[in-house]
């Protein structure tokens, strides 16, 4: 399962990342120039959230890329470049609130969050036994993603962030059936619930697929 490690970064730490400050953007006024809205520093918080979902994001998508190759195209290599989308969302963010990328440099399967490195191992070995194990692995990882973003979400008021994480959480809904659906076509057995609850997951499944289009 996968955990907050970052929640746990001491508080010196989460205000290098990104204080609680507010500046105003200086703008020309006049007609026919745009108000530029003022720029508002994200919180510790909030940078700790966008740097954790930039690598939790590549996390899934390198996990893909491996199974992709292990066991075929099908669902890995169209989930990849969902998760490729998806770390991109986060990059912007990242710079546009003029954070540090923590994956800046970084090859497949690198990761600058020592218990995220740790976990891919153990992920990894474990998809690579077999498709239905990477398939087990995939889902997994895709409800850990929910609760996350979940998580995110409730930390910030800002629209541009509540916008992303509720976008990337449409794509994870949606890569979760598709694990779900392949799992049951091969196995002929419903999924099972592994990080989240079986009801919430349930629901997830019950429902249809999703468009997840760029709202922020």
């Amino acid at each position: 399962m996968l955990s907050r490690t970052l929640r746990t970064l001491t508080l010196a730490v989460a205000l290098a990342l990104g204080a609680p400050l507010v500046a105003t953007a200086a703008a020309p006024y006049g007609p026919g120039v745009p108000v530029v809205p003022p720029y508002v520093a994200p919180t510790a918080e909030e940078a700790v959230d966008l740097a954790y979902m930039r690598e939790e994001e590549k996390f899934a998508r390198d996990l893909y890329l491996n199974f992709a190759e292990a066991w075929g195209e099908t669902p890995f290599a169209y989930i990849a470049n969902a998760e490729q989308s998806h770390m991109d969302a986060m990059l912007r963010l990242l710079r546009k609130y003029r954070l540090a990328d923590p994956a800046a440099g970084n090859l497949v399967g690198e990761f600058g969050n020592p218990d995220l490195q740790v976990l891919y191992t153990v992920l990894l070995q474990r998809g690579q036994a077999g498709k239905i194990d990477a398939l087990k692995v995939g889902g997994l990882v895709e409800e850990a993603d929910l609760v996350d973003l979940g998580i995110s979400m409730s930390h910030t008021m800002k629209a541009d962030l509540r916008a992303a994480y509720a976008s990337l959480a449409c794509g994870s809904r949606n890569h979760l059936r598709a694990f779900a659906a392949e799992l049951r076509a091969i196995t002929g057995q419903s999924y099972v619930a592994q990080s989240m609850s079986q009801a919430a997951v349930d629901a997830v499944l019950a429902q249809p697929w999703e468009r997840c289009g760029r709202t922020w």
